[in-house]
């Protein structure tokens, strides 16, 4: 009867993790290229108290099914899916830039310390400077010096050329922005602010020139929505809820059953 206790218990501490990666995901429903997450489960050891195989002590003969015992559930992993967000255009300004990845790929920023960490969001802005950055201010490869003083607009190629507009309508090729991939994106390390990092299980980047070697093109004047499917997560929310009532209702009962016995003497 203590191992019904502890069973349940497993699966309520399973969907609570559950509910909050469907939280996050809703949270962050208009989050610009943000990606959801999904957790994964497997279960746990189990009590093999007759093995499947086993010879009756009556007979002799082996038993066609044995008694195994499961002891619940664990998390295992949260991952995130890296299924593309609708396209949501923005400004028509000759001086926004906001990219779209159409297709795989990331774009490079450049991080305080100098490391590069990686996004999907192209919400970029252009600072005193002249440079493409993002909203916190970071500079992206490929961003450097894009506009000067007397220009009148910022031209992006689906290439990633970037191209500057003098006051008297000549353009000039200033800039080229390369993409990253990686064979499991799915390993980066999220860190926050629309951010991911390499890791061991992400592998190395693989660089190109955007719609080159399966690298996706861009488009300027969009940005990637969140790919938050707001009618999955609210299905998925409901069936975690019930699914943490049923468990609730396991202990309920397992103590009822404990109660019972404990009063046989009385």
């Amino acid at each position: 009867m203590i191992r019904s206790l502890w069973t349940a218990a497993t699966g309520l501490q399973a969907q609570q993790l559950n509910i909050d990666v469907i939280s996050n995901n809703l949270a962050n429903v208009n989050t610009s290229g943000f990606k959801y997450s999904r957790a994964s489960f497997q279960d746990l050891l189990y009590a093999n108290m007759r093995p499947a195989g086993s010879e009756t002590a009556q007979t002799g003969a082996a038993v066609p099914a044995g008694i195994q015992l499961g002891h619940g559930v664990k998390p295992v992993a949260v991952t995130k899916e890296f299924t593309q967000g609708s396209a949501i255009p923005t400004s028509e300004d000759a001086f926004n830039v906001d990219l779209f990845i159409s297709g795989q790929g990331f774009f490079q920023i450049e991080r305080p310390d100098g490391t590069i960490a990686y996004t999907r969001d192209g919400h970029f802005t252009i600072d005193k400077d002249g440079n493409m950055v993002t909203a916190d201010g970071l500079q992206l490869v490929g961003g450097r010096s894009v506009k000067q003083q007397n220009d009148i607009a910022v031209m992006i190629e689906s290439s990633g050329i970037i191209k500057r507009v003098d006051s008297k309508n000549l353009q000039s090729q200033v800039s080229q922005i390369q993409l990253a991939n990686f064979v499991n994106p799915a390993g980066l390390t999220a860190i926050g602010n629309n951010l991911f990092v390499e890791s061991q299980a992400s592998g190395t980047p693989i660089t190109s020139n955007a719609d080159e070697n399966g690298m996706g093109s861009l488009k300027q004047h969009v940005v990637e929505q969140s790919n938050v499917n707001m009618v999955s997560e609210m299905v998925e929310m409901i069936a975690t809820q019930r699914a943490y009532e049923i468990g609730t209702k396991s202990i309920q009962t397992a103590d009822s059953m404990l109660s019972l016995v404990a009063q046989l003497k009385r």
